[in-house]
């Protein structure tokens, strides 16, 4: 039952962000800076399950429940990478939502193709740089004794507390390294929405409210959805037992919010909904 359950959520997951790429590809209107990070968030949401969801399977699958040490290394690695590409591409749409609803007259001009791309080359150069500290700190630890993970991927906390080295440096690069790749980005997406908050108040209207919340709902809901789970479960990464909790949050933004993000966006977006209406209608008229 487990495995026909997560199988569906990572296929629905895989197919979902599949479909928003090729939308946003197909369809010309929808070639504007918020589609190409939306594009790149959903192809990081595909990456960020598929290091965790086929192991897990298989291992359900074939009542094998071990991993290589080289597997599990990368795992963490991979792992990691993704999860902070989708860290910063939300900061990036946050800061994008910003100067769309405060600076609409300097839009284009600030929102040009090579900022984008500044963005999402500066998103994957962080987050590979931050991976790569943890994997190489990570490498210098011994495993000895019982090498039992209580979890259901290699989770670099879990990792910690199977060690049987000294791991202070390693906490204290989570904390730093945590800091720069999740609270700080956090916090510039509520400084982006507290300037939103406050342009609209500035001259409240129905209609200024309704644009605000159409452009803006979609992207608060996946920040609510991906923060609310990180923050508390990594901020501290070390504790004297694993709490199974820990686990049922890591399933959550690891499995759960990349497959609803394509509804999320699909549902509130007129744009997506637009785009799918189009790639309908062409394969009804070409039946």
């Amino acid at each position: 039952m487990y495995y026909a359950l997560f199988l569906v959520v990572y296929l629905t997951t895989v197919l979902g962000n599949l479909l928003i790429i090729l939308l946003i590809r197909l369809d010309s209107r929808l070639h504007t800076p918020m589609y190409f990070f939306l594009s790149h968030l959903a192809l990081a949401d595909i990456s960020f399950s598929s290091v965790t969801a086929p192991k897990m399977l298989m291992n359900m699958l074939t009542q094998s429940q071990s991993i290589s040490y080289a597997g599990c290394i990368s795992q963490e690695f991979f792992f990691l990478l993704f999860g902070g590409i989708d860290s910063f591409l939300l900061t990036s749409m946050a800061y994008d939502r910003y100067v769309a609803i405060c600076h609409p007259l300097h839009y284009n001009i600030i929102m040009g193709h090579i900022l984008c791309s500044l963005l999402v080359v500066a998103s994957w150069f962080l987050s590979f740089a931050a991976a790569l500290v943890h994997t190489l700190l990570l490498a210098h630890l011994s495993f000895y004794g019982d090498n039992t993970l209580h979890h259901f991927f290699c989770d670099l906390s879990a990792l910690l507390k199977l060690s049987s080295s000294d791991t202070a440096i390693n906490e204290l690069v989570i904390f730093i390294v945590g800091t720069m790749g999740i609270t700080l980005p956090f916090l510039c997406i509520l400084v982006s929405y507290g300037h939103i908050g406050a342009t609209i108040l500035r001259a409240p209207s129905i209609k200024g409210i309704y644009k605000a919340l159409s452009t803006c709902g979609s992207h608060l809901s996946v920040v609510t959805l991906y923060y609310g789970a990180i923050i508390g479960l990594y901020f501290v990464p070390s504790s004297n037992n694993t709490n199974d909790k820990d686990v049922i949050v890591a399933v959550v933004y690891s499995m759960v919010t990349p497959m609803l993000n394509p509804f999320i966006y699909s549902l509130r977006n007129h744009g997506l909904k637009g785009a799918l209406a189009n790639l309908l209608s062409r394969g009804n008229f070409s039946s």
